[in-house]
């Protein structure tokens, strides 16, 4: 569950949001809807900590798949590197254990430690994550041949998939897709909606594409007057 709790955003005498209450449910699908400029992507970022509410609270689960913007970030790493990042427990539990088997000696310690870490793994499935990943990437339009290429390789509407796959990967408890449909092609569109409508964590997603709202939200989150009211489609 997302739970926002009292939310007021104001820029300068302009209020976007004041003392807005509002929870997100497992297995309901949000579509973030509203007049240009009422607030949705600055919402968005709030509910992922990109961007500080004046007042409020934001409660979010474990494991948040976001949509991210920036795309030169992951630059210097793989491609299907870029979409484990989208596991942060399993990302940082691989790291650690590169990091050590690399040490001169593996002390007792340093062994304890690496048998937590291999549980960990296990626990995110991450010795079928590449696997994983790989068919995300496919599915949105990256040929296999490229998975272990550096992303500055590709040109931005390709790092902006990339993204996408990072967002959707490691069964996150709940995701927050701000355009997600940009730079896909038809045959993309329709592999994530069908994704979309299967995914039974929290979706909060923004998509001027009104046909993709239609097929895959079940509730609507109307952004107007300062506040937001939800309703079932």
């Amino acid at each position: 569950m997302i739970a926002v709790t009292g939310i007021t955003k104001a820029y300068g005498s302009r209020t976007l949001f004041e003392n807005v209450q509002v929870q997100f449910t497992p297995g309901k699908r949000y579509g973030l809807t509203g007049p240009n400029g009422a607030g949705k992507s600055t919402f968005m970022k709030i509910l992922h900590g990109e961007e500080e509410a004046n007042k409020g609270t934001i409660s979010l689960p474990r494991k948040v798949g976001i949509l991210r913007q920036d795309q030169f970030k992951f630059d210097e790493y793989r491609i299907i590197d870029t979409v484990l990042m989208g596991n942060k427990p399993l990302w940082d539990a691989l790291e650690e254990r590169e990091r050590l088997y690399a040490s001169p000696e593996i002390t007792n310690e340093i062994g304890m430690r690496l048998g937590e870490l291999e549980g960990t793994i296990a626990e995110e499935n991450g010795y079928v994550a590449e696997q994983q990943a790989a068919e995300i990437l496919q599915g949105i339009g990256i040929r296999e041949d490229q998975h272990e290429m550096p992303m500055h390789t590709l040109p931005n509407d390709l790092k902006f998939r990339v993204l996408l796959a990072q967002a959707l990967f490691g069964e996150p408890d709940a995701m927050l897709l701000d355009e997600p449909t940009n730079y896909l092609d038809l045959a993309s569109i329709q592999w994530l909606e069908e994704m979309l409508i299967n995914y039974r964590g929290v979706l909060v997603v923004i998509s001027h594409d009104r046909h993709f709202l239609n097929a895959v939200c079940t509730h609507i989150a109307d952004i107007d007057y300062e506040t937001i009211i939800v309703y079932t489609r």
